[in-house]
C-alpha cells in the first residue's frame, strides 16, 4: 500500500465529480496525503466545496490559471499554509467549441491562443510557482491524450495543444530534474468529464475504444487516479519526462 502520510499535494482542475482531477484526489486522500483543491472560478465553488467537504482536512482555493497574478496568489497562501508542496496535478485543459467541431482547417487564431495558453502554459506557469516549495523535491503531473499523436475526429486544435502539452513536460523535466521535481503526463482514454463535454462525437469516442482496446472497455477516473497515485509515490522515483497511456491499451492497436 502506499503512503503519502505526511505529503502535500496540490490539485487544480476540479469541476465535478466527473472530473478525473476527482478521481486523483481521491486515491491521493485515501493514501494520506494532505489537499489542497483548486477550482476555477466562483461559479464553480459550490459544486468543489461539496466534494473537497468529503475529502476529509482537504481545503479549496479559488484560482484561475490563465491569471498570472491569481497563480501568485494561491501559491502564497499555499506557502503560508503548508509550508512545502510534493506533489502537483494539472487537470486543466479548455478550448472554444466552436474549435472542437467541424473541419481542422477552420481552426481560429484566438481559438488556438486560448487553447494553449490554458492547457499548456498553465503547466508551466503553475510548475514555475510550485518548485520554490518542492525543497524535498516532488512529482508534477498533468493529463494528456492520444491525440497529441494520432488524427482524432473533432478533437482539433486540442490535439495540438495537447502535442505542445508533452513537449512541455519534457522540458520541465529536463529544467526541474536538478531539483529532483519529476514532471510526468498521464496519457487516459476517453471519459465523459465536464471538458469532454464540448468534443463532438465524445460517444463515438467511447465505442471505439472500448471495440478496439484489448481489455475491451473504457477507463474510470479511479484508475487514473491509481495511475497518479503512482506518480506521487516513491515507486516511481526515476521516472520523468514519461507518458504513462491509462487507455486499456488503446494506443498499441493499430487495427
Amino acid at each position: 500500500m502506499i503512503d503519502l502520510a505526511g505529503k502535500t499535494a496540490v490539485v487544480f482542475g476540479l469541476a465535478n465529480k466527473r472530473s478525473i482531477a476527482w478521481g486523483i484526489a481521491q486515491k491521493l486522500h485515501e493514501a494520506g496525503a494532505s489537499l489542497a483543491i483548486c477550482y476555477q472560478n466562483e461559479r464553480m465553488k459550490a459544486e468543489a466545496q461539496g466534494l473537497i467537504d468529503e475529502l476529509g482536512g482537504a481545503t479549496g482555493f479559488q484560482c484561475d490559471v490563465s491569471n498570472d497574478q491569481e497563480i501568485e496568489s494561491v501559491f502564497a497562501a499555499l506557502k503560508e499554509r503548508y509550508g512545502k508542496l510534493d506533489i502537483l496535478v494539472h487537470a486543466v485543459a479548455y478550448a472554444p467549441a466552436e474549435d472542437l467541431r467541424g473541419a481542422f482547417i477552420n481552426t481560429s487564431r484566438e481559438g488556438f491562443r486560448i487553447a494553449h495558453e490554458v492547457s499548456v502554459y498553465s503547466l508551466i506557469a503553475v510548475s514555475r510557482a510550485a518548485a520554490p516549495l518542492m525543497s524535498e523535491g516532488g512529482s508534477i503531473m498533468t493529463l494528456t491524450y492520444y491525440a497529441a499523436e494520432k488524427v482524432v475526429p473533432n478533437y482539433n486544435v486540442m490535439a495540438l495543444a495537447k502535442a505542445s502539452l508533452e513537449s512541455a513536460v519534457r522540458y520541465l523535466a529536463s529544467d526541474l530534474g536538478p531539483q529532483n521535481i519529476r514532471v510526468n503526463a498521464i496519457s487516459a482514454g476517453p471519459i465523459k468529464t465536464l471538458a469532454a463535454r464540448g468534443i463532438g462525437s465524445m460517444g463515438d469516442m467511447l465505442k471505439a475504444a472500448a471495440d478496439r482496446a484489448p481489455l475491451h472497455r473504457n477507463v474510470g477516473q479511479l484508475e487514473v487516479g491509481g495511475a497518479a497515485l503512482f506518480l506521487a509515490s516513491p515507486l516511481s522515483s526515476a521516472v520523468t519526462g514519461e507518458v504513462l497511456y491509462v487507455d486499456c491499451g488503446y494506443n498499441i492497436m493499430g487495427f
